[in-house]
């Protein structure tokens, strides 16, 4: 199975690609639309467009988006917001959606980055993409041990709501 990750910013999503053959997650895209612009709208436009022109509307994919779960475990009103713009994006796009904890995930973007000689802007450009793409990379890890890992995967038929 291919899924396609979402790490979602307040001004940036990060995008990433991987399937459950391989397990290997690779960085797509940065689009960069104010998740508040529109209440949301823009943001889903953009990001269905740039699924489209990078994965294709035939392709079969599930979503993987990054929850960000508070240090003691608990979800707090950012997760609360994260999982109502990723079920509306789930059902705009038809497809199974799953949370991973995204938990340190910016701090494993930046070290990947560090020392690959890139400029600050360089790497502000790349870091929710590689973001994106460590999230996805744990929810593959995860799926291979059988739902253990670094954060938690939800059954596509929970996780996928209206």
């Amino acid at each position: 199975m291919r899924y396609l990750c979402i790490d979602l910013g307040d001004k940036r999503t990060g995008l990433a690609m991987g399937d459950s053959i391989t397990r290997l997650a690779t960085p797509l895209i940065v689009v960069e639309v104010p998740r508040e612009q529109e209440g949301g709208a823009a943001l889903l436009r953009a990001l269905t467009a740039q699924i489209e022109h990078h994965v294709g509307v035939a392709s079969k994919f599930e979503l993987v988006c990054g929850l960000p779960i508070n240090i003691d475990g608990t979800e707090g009103p950012r997760a609360k917001l994260t999982r109502a713009f990723a079920q509306r994006l789930a059902a705009q796009l038809n497809r199974p959606l799953h949370f991973q904890d995204e938990r340190l995930t910016s701090d494993a973007a930046d070290r990947s980055l560090a020392g690959k000689g890139l400029t600050r802007k360089e790497k502000k450009s790349r870091a929710d993409a590689v973001a994106a793409a460590v999230i996805l990379q744990d929810f593959l890890s995860a799926l291979e041990g059988g739902g253990g890992g670094a954060g938690f995967n939800e059954p596509p038929e929970n996780a996928h709501q209206d």
